[in-house]
């Protein structure tokens, strides 16, 4: 028992489909009205066969009565005392009573007629009662296989009308999906939606507001990315004078403050030039076969924050190596200004991970990935870092994965995609 409930419990619940939900209620409706109508008719014939059977088995009853009082001979079928009688109606003709009642112990359906006679005896009638059976019998046969092609033929116009409704609202989940994966450009269009004439129903309100949901995003996103694009060309400018200036300046502290501040406000610049260069998909990428554990080791060194590099398996890759520099570079930055020493880069094949030992993610970035300028705990970073890297891996064909480690850390995994270049082998170091 425990086996097959373990059985049960791995199967599919299909059952949770509105198209099953909506062909079980078609069906339970289906079979109690066919039920309550057969069961009606059943008993209006029934009660009407068996009332013509008892009345001519009464007229019979009748006519032996007479018979048996003039001293004549009794009718055929007629007898005092006859063997077979059932037992109640017996009683009921020995207490002065006529009755009638179907037997139920002949080898012929048999209407019985009894009643009471001179000296305490019991003058019965037997009636054949084949034919009343016969039409009852067929009756059923014709309620059942009526019904059952009528349950049929409702649940195919059931299901057929259902499936209709159902397949409209998967593809509206289905766009609605695509919508939040950030496809803003994917649409309903239901055409009753398109018609003022034509009826719509509920379906076709949730498509039209969906759609619309979707046109008003998209129209907000390319607004914030074209604000996003002019302001930073817009700070592109007197950010560079002000780069040129700050140079000039005589050295000292102040001097130092200024440039570092000049040269974080033209870091954010570039970023946000970058972040709208992937909103609007104008990167091209130019791709080259590289070899993934030296360029990992020529971005921690350019770095400069002593990640310590660990190659399991080295590869050859088909990738762009500017935007792989930047995703991995990135990574490690975010990894030592968020996290804790020691920050391992670890190559293994093409699944490229990096590690902190600090705090871990937070809990909006591993439920949603990165959000840009949203901070990090402490007030550190504006989020363009890893929104960035998610971006440049994208383009690249990559999946960028961020997880916490069980025991204490942060793990971003690059995984980039195969097969390798033909003719190239792939090497271990």
């Amino acid at each position: 028992m425990t086996a097959m409930a373990r059985t049960l419990g791995r199967l599919p619940d299909w059952t949770a489909t509105l198209t099953w939900k909506a062909a079980a209620f078609i069906a339970v409706m289906c079979c109690a009205l066919a039920a309550l109508l057969g069961v009606l008719v059943h008993v209006q014939v029934t009660d009407r066969t068996v009332g013509e059977a008892r009345g001519r088995a009464l007229d019979r009853l009748t006519e032996a009565a007479r018979a048996y009082e003039a001293g004549d001979r009794l009718p055929l079928g007629a007898g005092v005392g006859l063997p077979g009688l059932p037992a109640r109606l017996r009683h009921l003709a020995e207490g002065g009573r006529r009755g009638t009642m179907v037997g139920t112990g002949d080898t012929q359906p048999t209407m019985w007629a009894a009643g009471p006679a001179d000296g305490g005896r019991v003058l019965a009638v037997q009636v054949d009662y084949r034919q009343g059976a016969r039409i009852i019998a067929a009756l059923d046969r014709a309620i059942l296989w009526s019904s059952a092609l009528a349950i049929s033929v409702t649940l195919l116009v059931g299901a057929f009308a259902v499936t209709r409704v159902t397949r409209r609202l998967q593809t509206t989940a289905q766009v609605a999906r695509r919508i939040s994966a950030g496809d803003l450009d994917a649409r309903v269009d239901d055409p009753r939606t398109k018609d003022p004439t034509r009826l719509q129903d509920e379906v076709a309100a949730v498509a039209g507001a969906l759609d619309t949901m979707a046109a008003t995003l998209h129209g907000k996103l390319l607004s914030e990315q074209r604000f996003t694009a002019d302001v930073a060309h817009e700070l592109r400018t007197p950010l560079t004078g002000l780069h040129a200036a700050a140079e000039l300046l005589p050295p000292g502290r102040p001097t130092e403050l200024v440039r570092d501040r000049v040269a974080t406000l033209r870091t954010l610049t570039e970023d946000l030039l970058e972040i709208s260069r992937l909103d609007t998909k104008s990167e091209r990428l130019d791709l080259d076969t590289e070899h993934l554990a030296p360029l990992a080791e020529r971005v921690v060194r350019a770095s400069g924050t002593g990640t310590r590099v660990r190659v399991v398996r080295d590869a050859w890759v088909e990738t762009d190596r500017r935007r792989l520099e930047r995703v991995l570079g990135n990574l490690v930055a975010n990894a030592h200004r968020h996290g804790r020493a020691p920050v391992v880069l670890t190559v293994d094949g093409r699944r490229v991970t990096v590690r902190d030992h600090g705090d871990g993610y937070p809990e909006y970035l591993l439920a949603h990935g990165p959000q840009r300028f949203r901070t990090e705990s402490g007030g550190k970073g504006h989020g363009l870092g890893l929104t960035i890297a998610l971006g440049q891996a994208r383009m690249l064909g990559a999946a960028l994965e961020f997880t916490n480690a069980q025991d204490g850390g942060a793990v971003a995994t690059l995984r980039l995609p195969g097969p390798r270049p033909p003719g190239v082998p792939e090497r271990a170091d």
